[in-house]
Order: structure tokens, then C-alpha cells, then sequence
């Protein structure tokens, strides 16, 4: 009997972005900018949103949430991407490998959840704002942050646990930037169809129920704005819309077209391409989106900022 199993390969090399040869360092330096610029993007309005309490709205208290799991959602992949630039030795382990692949999957399907959530209270507040108080209470939204995390972690549970049961060859170079399923499973050594199935029925059922439910809000959302009678009423509300539906059309689109499929792989440059949209760009691009040009925000970012010159000012009894 063959023993060509994970026990005898209990490493395997990232090839990350082969054949960058001398841009290498350029695109380290890009890779750690946006890295550097979405921790502290994102960690910036986490915090201002949790200290200032003109924004304990349910809005932002999603908005804080988005920012939070952004900021684990690129700690599990570009790390070692970096890493992986710098270092000529780009192993990592069995058990590395199918931790990064699980939290990886949890935290996306958190988000696709949690960007429903949030479509869900922009529906409430333009079409039913006069319920709205009384529906989106923060006991209600603490729930639903609370269950979009819950849902998001034991999605992926029966993949990994599928994948951690196949028998893998003495190949072990994973053509991708960071573990993930489809690479994992072109690496085995028996037949995949019944991991294949079952990663496009979790994830069909994740992602393109949850893209369906945003596109119904944003649609009766749109329905709504368009019968403001105000041009600048609907400008306002347009370009928020445009703005929130910018992203998840980005990460949607990206995730859809790699994950909701019957095949292992299309072409591989593709893949890495389409992963660096939702694993790093789309991260980079939520501050600005979803929170940067609120203009309450910047004002709460900036009464954050200057509060110590406000407090060393002299006060009158």
C-alpha cells in the first residue's frame, strides 16, 4: 500500500508571484503600502467609531465591524505573501497551510454576511425610516454582527475537514499566492470530485445567496431614491449607493467567478489575479469606500484627532 499521504508531506512551498524576477522589490514595496494602508485605514475608523459617541448609530456600528474583520481578514494571507517575496525558502506547513486556508474562508464568508447585514439596515433607513428606530435597535445589531461571525466560522468546517483527509503526492508546490482549496486539491493524489462538490455547494449557497439579498436592498433602495423629487436628494443618496455597491460588485464579482465553479482551476495567472482583488485590494479600498467619504466620519476622525487641544483648552465656571 502506497503511504504517499500528509503524513510523509508535512510541508508545502507557496510559489506566490513567480517570475517577477527583478520587480520583486517594487512589488514588495506596493504589497506593504497597501498593507500598512489598510491596517491602519481600518483601525483608524474602528477606533473613532467605538470613542466618539455621535457615531453609536447602527450604520457605523457595522461600518466598525467591516474594519475589524478586515483587519484579520488580510492578517491570515499577506504576511506571508511578504514573507514569501523576501524569502527564497516559501514552505509552509501541513497543518499552516489548512489553518490559513479555514480562517481565510470564515472571515470572507463573515463578510459576505456582514456586507448583507449592512445592505439590510440601508434598505430599513431610506424605504422604512419611519420603523426604522424601533427595528434596528442595538440589541438587534449586536445580534447580527454577532451571527454574521458564528455563521462565517462554521461554513468552511466540512471543507477543511475533507481536505485534511485527502492523500497528497510527493508534489507539494501550491501555484498560488496563499493556501486555498482549489490549489490544495490539484495536489492530490485520488479523485476530488466529491471535495469539488461540496466547496461549490457551500460556497454557491454563501456567496450567491447573500450577493442576491444586496442586490434586492440596493434595488428597492434605487426604487426609493429615484422617487425623491430633490436632484440633490437623489444625487446624495445616489452616490453613497454607488459608492457601497462599487465594492461588493469588486468582491462579489471575484469571489463568484473563482469559487462558484465545477473545475479545479482555470488559468492560473487569472486566479492569482482575481486574489489579489478580494484578498488585498477590496480590504484597501473599504476604508475609502464605505467610511472615508462620510463626511460625519471625517468630522468624528478629526474631533478624535485635535480632542487633546480641545482639553488643553482653558474653561469658564
Amino acid at each position: 500500500m502506497e503511504q504517499h499521504n500528509h503524513s510523509s508531506l508535512n510541508e508545502f512551498v507557496l510559489l506566490g508571484f513567480p517570475s517577477v524576477g527583478h520587480v520583486r522589490g517594487w512589488l514588495f514595496g506596493l504589497l506593504l503600502l497597501a498593507y500598512l494602508f489598510t491596517i491602519c485605514g481600518n483601525a483608524l475608523i474602528f477606533l473613532v467609531i467605538r470613542l466618539d459617541r455621535a457615531l453609536h448609530k447602527p450604520m457605523y456600528h457595522f461600518v466598525s465591524v467591516l474594519s475589524f474583520l478586515e483587519l484579520w481578514y488580510t492578517a491570515t494571507t499577506i504576511p506571508k505573501m511578504l514573507s514569501n517575496l523576501l524569502s527564497e525558502k516559501k514552505t509552509i506547513s501541513f497543518a499552516g497551510c489548512l489553518l490559513q486556508t479555514y480562517f481565510f474562508h470564515s472571515l470572507g464568508a463573515s463578510e459576505c454576511y456582514l456586507l448583507t447585514a449592512m445592505a439590510y439596515d440601508r434598505y430599513l433607513a431610506v424605504c422604512r425610516p419611519l420603523h426604522y428606530p424601533a427595528i434596528m435597535t442595538t440589541a438587534l445589531c449586536a445580534k447580527m454582527a454577532a451571527g454574521c461571525w458564528t455563521c462565517g466560522f462554521l461554513c468552511p468546517i466540512s471543507e477543511v475537514i475533507l481536505v485534511s483527509q485527502l492523500p497528497f503526492c510527493d508534489y507539494n508546490e501550491i501555484q498560488h499566492i496563499f493556501c486555498d482549496f482549489p490549489p490544495l486539491l490539484s495536489l492530490a493524489c485520488k479523485d476530488t470530485s466529491t471535495n469539488v462538490l461540496v466547496d461549490f455547494a457551500v460556497n454557491a449557497f454563501i456567496i450567491l445567496i447573500t450577493f442576491l439579498f444586496i442586490m434586492i436592498s440596493y434595488g428597492r433602495i434605487i426604487g426609493a431614491v429615484l422617487k425623491i423629487k430633490t436632484a440633490a436628494g437623489r444625487k446624495k443618496a445616489f452616490s453613497t449607493c454607488a459608492s457601497h455597491l462599487i465594492v461588493v460588485l469588486i468582491f462579489f464579482g471575484s469571489i463568484i467567478f473563482m469559487y462558484v465553479r465545477l473545475k479545479k482551476s482555470y488559468s492560473l495567472t487569472l486566479d492569482r489575479t482575481l486574489a489579489v482583488v478580494y484578498s488585498v485590494l477590496t480590504p484597501l479600498a473599504n476604508p475609502i469606500i464605505y467610511s472615508l467619504r462620510n463626511k460625519e466620519l471625517v468630522k468624528a476622525i478629526k474631533r478624535t484627532i485635535f480632542r487633546k487641544e480641545g482639553k488643553a483648552s482653558p474653561t469658564h465656571h
